[in-house]
């Protein structure tokens, strides 16, 4: 990519828990026209203290990393430097990464793989108002968009202090869907709907799924059949 006449390089910070990944990427950066690395973090708390410290133009941001994960910290940066943008670099581009991170405020996302001229039109994109998203996680947003509503939508107010997605986990539940096929829908693992219903089953007492059917019919999160 060749800088247009005028434009500044683009000041960023770098943020992965992994140390050999964040110095390859930090050097990769340093290569690239455009790109100008002023920082490097290795924990979100870090790099909320690099943004309020040094203003840089993007964040690249890894996700899951100890203490304050990439979607916290992109919240609390958006919230406290809203000059400052996000684009995640991660491996992961499942619906549970995905989605928290752009509601959290993140205007780019891509994977790990991407390879050098991508992470600069993304980091270009974000900069001008566009977002910089990977052609796997725009595909995987059609998707996500073009799947049809169901008729027992999660509600915006869910009980017992459940959160959304394990709300969406109880509900497909009572729509009588296996471990495997919510799996599927939610395009996630099995072991994470193993995760959420154990959640779930702790915030509400519940022991199996026969008490999850009737608890989600009971909450008026499902509705019986007609005709």
């Amino acid at each position: 990519m060749t800088e247009g006449a005028g434009e500044k390089d683009a000041r960023v910070v770098v943020v992965d828990d992994q140390t050999v990944v964040r110095e390859g990427i930090v050097m990769l950066l340093g290569l690239l026209p455009g790109i100008e690395v002023v920082g490097a973090a290795g924990d979100g708390d870090e790099a909320v203290r690099l943004v309020a410290e040094l203003r840089p133009d993007v964040v690249l941001m890894d996700l899951r990393m100890p203490r304050c994960d990439g979607v916290e910290a992109t919240r609390r940066i958006r919230a406290e430097h809203p000059g400052t943008q996000v684009v995640v670099l991660t491996t992961y581009a499942d619906d549970e990464s995905l989605f928290p991170a752009l509601r959290a405020g993140a205007r780019g996302y891509l994977t790990k793989d991407a390879g050098g001229d991508e992470i600069v039109r993304a980091v270009r994109s974000v900069l001008s108002g566009d977002a910089g998203l990977s052609p796997s996680i725009q595909r995987r947003l059609l998707e996500r968009l073009s799947e049809p509503e169901r008729a027992s939508a999660v509600p915006t107010e869910v009980p017992d202090g459940l959160t959304m997605r394990e709300t969406e986990v109880l509900v497909l539940i009572a729509e009588g869907l296996s471990n495997q096929d919510i799996a599927r829908r939610l395009h996630v693992s099995t072991a994470t709907v193993k995760t959420h219903i154990n959640n779930l089953f702790a915030k509400t007492g519940l022991k199996d799924r026969a008490q999850a059917v009737r608890y989600a019919y009971g909450k008026g999160l499902v509705r019986p059949p007609t005709g």
